[in-house]
């Protein structure tokens, strides 16, 4: 096949329209053309008013050779690469102990899927519960403040990602197309295949969870085995070998490959793994607030008379401020038409989060605002960043009240240093509930300073966002591991072997796709060293 790229099209181009642009790109007729397939569309907003969608097609006509011989210096024409993924082991016939993976979110879904597609049958272990018993717990939580410690938005099959927007994209580098083994693997399991060509594709957390229950399906039919509310409290080491590990029923599992994919919040699981003696170090995070504004106030400013046109859905934005201090503010996890959520996982902690479901239809668009820190702001010892997180979240619980309604102030008189009392046009979204109030006391003073010249600057990109009545919630403290595992290029620790530190919480990833294509790397790693372990 043929890649075409930077085919341009107006927003409401008509079928033949596209067929056209692919026959004068090539300079063929109607009748050499065999094949179309979308690969990639993108849409340039750049002027919101004149709004085109970018095209990237794989075709194949009669004469795929003379063509890509004579557009040879053409670089919008190209060979169609091959994206099949490929496995890299088998597991041997007399397999011995089978591999562990720690933790079910992506990162341990594709780790175990991968491992189970080789052959190697994977124990899996989840400190969480299923799936649809840890929605009932988290939607509880939101509705009657009952929190579950071990069944949350943070801990239980899916991982965090399932409450979340859902996004399947990243900007890391993928040459070998990790990414779309991830993808057809949820398309397999029941994912719009639009996920395969959009450029900014989402799920939403009501399909990532039949989707997961899928995943877990297959990983059991081929010989693997899901263990749930299985925490992990000790592991078994000896002169830098991991040997096994004991769960927190007392039972134990001997295996000397362990892959620990157990997302930024296992906190306790972290100092158990320091204490071990296991190579950890402190890592930059980043803190602030969650901020909503009415989804029509962020389509209009981007996309013009075009707002609400069904192929743009909402609109979504990213942005970034580099401050005079030095310091960066920038928007996170960014949900267009969703919700500002309840995610703590610890008693009398209020930390907020995003989620949006696949129609991304609710009123408010909802971003994090945050300031990047790093372990200069939290010296004293590698599991600093995680005492930080809990003094912001606890601060926070206090001042919303101590029922775990989250402390809120409109943008205005946060920008003017003044408490709220009333709300503006915009219903703040975050379950269980909110009480406004000053929220200048929350955060050190240098991440105050950052957002207060973060927004002005932000609203020249966004025309609205500085809004008076926008609203702050707070406080977001899980953007990203404040921990780091270190490994080798076998992805072993660096000085604990058979120990492959994975994911968003060992500080390789971030969000779903990074996660999910961290996990097949681990998974491949693993197989190796068992098959040269065999030899």
């Amino acid at each position: 096949m043929i890649r075409l790229s930077n085919i341009k099209l107006d927003l409401d181009h008509s079928p033949e329209e596209l067929t056209q642009a692919i026959l004068t790109m090539l300079n063929i007729s109607a009748d050499e053309l065999v094949e179309t397939v979308v690969f990639r569309r993108g849409i340039d907003a750049r002027t919101k008013n004149r709004i085109f969608l970018l095209y990237t097609l794989d075709v194949t006509t009669s004469k795929d050779a003379f063509l890509l011989e004579q557009f040879s210096d053409n670089q919008s024409v190209k060979p169609t690469p091959d994206m099949s993924y490929k496995f890299v082991a088998k597991a041997p016939e007399d397999l011995g102990e089978r591999p562990v993976v720690v933790g079910f979110g992506p990162c341990g879904i594709f780790a175990g899927l991968v491992l189970a597609q080789m052959g190697y049958k994977p124990i899996i272990l989840e400190r969480g519960k299923e799936v649809r018993e840890r929605t009932k717990d988290t939607f509880g939580f939101w509705r009657s403040k009952k929190l579950n410690t071990e069944s949350n938005v943070q801990f239980g099959e899916g991982g965090a990602g399932t409450f979340s927007d859902g996004k399947l994209w990243t900007q890391i580098k993928d040459k070998k197309h990790y990414g779309r083994k991830v993808l057809n693997e949820f398309v397999e399991a029941g994912a719009p295949e639009e996920i395969l060509y959009v450029s900014k594709p989402h799920i939403g957390t009501f399909k990532l969870v039949s989707m997961v229950e899928k995943m877990r399906a297959k990983i059991i039919e081929l010989g693997g085995e899901i263990r749930f509310s299985a925490r992990v409290d000790d592991l078994h080491i000896e002169n830098g070998q991991l040997l096994g590990l004991t769960l927190a029923d007392g039972s134990e599992i001997k295996s000397k490959h362990i892959a620990m994919a157990i997302g930024h919040s296992a906190r306790d699981t972290f100092q158990m793994i320091h204490d071990k003696g296991v190579y950890v170090e402190a890592k930059p995070f980043s803190v602030g607030f969650r901020i909503e504004h009415n989804q029509s106030v962020i389509d209009k400013a981007l996309f013009g008379q075009f707002a609400g046109h069904p192929i743009l859905g909402a609109a979504d934005y990213k942005l970034v401020h580099h401050c005079k201090s030095g310091r960066s503010v920038y928007s996170f996890c960014m949900c267009p038409g969703g919700t500002v959520v309840a995610a703590t996982s610890e008693e009398h902690a209020v930390v907020t989060n995003g989620m949006s479901q696949y129609s991304r239809n609710e009123r408010n668009a909802n971003s994090a605002i945050v300031v990047g820190i790093d372990p200069s702001d939290y010296p004293g010892h590698p599991l600093a960043g995680i005492d930080l997180q809990r003094q912001l979240e606890k601060a926070a619980y206090l001042l919303g009240g101590e029922n775990y309604d989250a402390p809120a102030q409109l943008v205005g008189d946060f920008m003017n240093g003044t408490s709220s009392a009333q709300l503006g046009g915009v219903d703040p979204s975050y379950k269980p509930g909110i009480k406004l109030t000053d929220m200048t006391s929350l955060l050190p003073q240098y991440c105050v300073d950052a957002i207060r010249e973060a927004i002005p600057a932000f609203n020249k990109k966004i025309r609205g966002f500085a809004m008076e009545d926008a609203t702050l919630t707070g406080v977001e403290t899980r953007t990203s591991s404040p921990i780091s595992i270190k490994r080798g290029d076998d992805y072993q620790s660096i000085n604990t072997k058979g120990f492959y530190p994975s994911g968003e919480g060992a500080g390789y990833a971030g969000g779903i796709m990074s996660s999910a294509i961290d996990g097949i790397k681990v998974a491949e790693a693993m197989a190796l060293s068992i098959n040269e372990q065999a030899k």
